[in-house]
């Protein structure tokens, strides 16, 4: 009953008839195919492989951005939509790359299982007893071994080499942060703290129905519920951050899809991990690490503005939040409007 008073879980949503799965993922994705061939072309140019390697990744470029026509949907860049079956659409230039990796393992993954599936319908059939009553008493072949030892490790390094160089890009930043963000996970709820000359702190939780009128967030399309909350974390676009983010009680886990992030928040551990938003917009993850009975009603809310709106709303967040977060409101909105409007 707490739940449901708090977190409005006993108000049902209209929910419209969905449109067929195909179809959105068709038209969904169209979008965001010229963003997936920069990311590759970009992943390949910096990566480091052996010619094999490079030769084989180069290859797979274009029928690769082919494949996230099938590979889901992105309405929006900063929030879960229906039908999504991927990712959210990538907010930074790791996220892309963590998006082109995933498509291209997928050129090893079908093949393979299509592969297996095929071996194991013809030994099914071709080895029946109703067919071969007597059955072979072959133990070995060179050539099948060979293959079958010689195949998988070729796959594998084709695999290891590419996730190497993304494993090592999304722990070495490629410049000095300007911003450090300190997050702390509570149950269930965040604090986060701004290390500048004068420290901003303050704490971030689910927005709960019967405050979105006072916090002028009644749009649930923009302040979708259950991942609205009451104080967005607010940075700078095209500026690299860096979180450094800990735990006061259990582990929590910090998670924000589009940025291509996720990394714990331990008690008595700090952890650290970094992000640069392209895009202006507000942003949506949660908890990711079972955390309590609460683990669902944690959410982290990322609102990335322009530097002069975010100096303007840091100057202004040090005396008072909440009307800094109200006239920030008020000017992005003012914002969407007029290019809405434009279009």
């Amino acid at each position: 009953m707490r739940r449901e008073k708090e977190y409005g879980l006993n108000q049902l949503e209209t929910v419209g008839i969905p449109v067929p799965a195909l179809f959105v993922i068709l038209v969904g994705t169209a979008a965001r195919n010229w963003e997936t061939k920069r990311a590759m072309r970009n992943f390949l140019a910096s990566a480091r492989f052996p010619a094999s390697a490079r030769f084989l990744s180069a290859r797979f470029l274009s029928t690769c951005a082919a494949a996230t026509i099938f590979a889901g949907t992105s309405a929006r860049a900063d929030q879960p939509v229906e039908w999504e079956t991927t990712f959210q659409a990538p907010a930074t230039d790791m996220m892309r790359q963590i998006e082109w990796f995933g498509n291209y393992t997928m050129w090893f993954i079908a093949p393979i299982t299509i592969l297996v599936l095929l071996l194991l319908a013809y030994c099914i059939v071709k080895f029946r007893a109703s067919v071969n009553p007597v059955p072979s008493k072959t133990s070995h072949n060179t050539l099948i071994e060979v293959v079958w030892t010689v195949g998988p490790v070729v796959v594998l390094l084709c695999l290891a080499i590419p996730s190497f160089q993304l494993l090592t890009a999304q722990y070495t930043p490629p410049e000095d942060a300007k911003l450090t963000v300190k997050a702390t996970g509570n149950q269930w709820n965040w604090d986060y703290e701004y290390q500048t000359d004068n420290t901003l702190s303050f704490n971030s939780a689910i927005l709960q129905d019967g405050d979105r009128a006072k916090a002028g967030k009644e749009d649930r399309k923009v302040y979708p519920r259950l991942l609205a909350v009451d104080n967005e974390l607010v940075v700078p676009v095209n500026t690299m951050t860096r979180v450094l983010v800990t735990a006061t009680d259990v582990i929590h886990s910090f998670a924000m899809p589009s940025f291509g992030i996720k990394i714990d928040a331990i008690p008595g551990r700090t952890n650290e991990t970094w992000f640069k938003a392209e895009k202006e917009g507000l942003y949506y993850g949660q908890c990711s690490q079972l955390c309590g009975k609460d683990h669902a009603f944690m959410p982290i809310a990322i609102r990335v503005v322009s530097d002069a709106q975010f100096k303007t709303w840091l100057a202004a967040a040090k005396t008072d939040l909440p009307g800094a977060n109200k006239t920030l409101m008020a000017e992005v909105d003012g914002q969407n409007k007029v290019a809405a409007a434009g279009n």
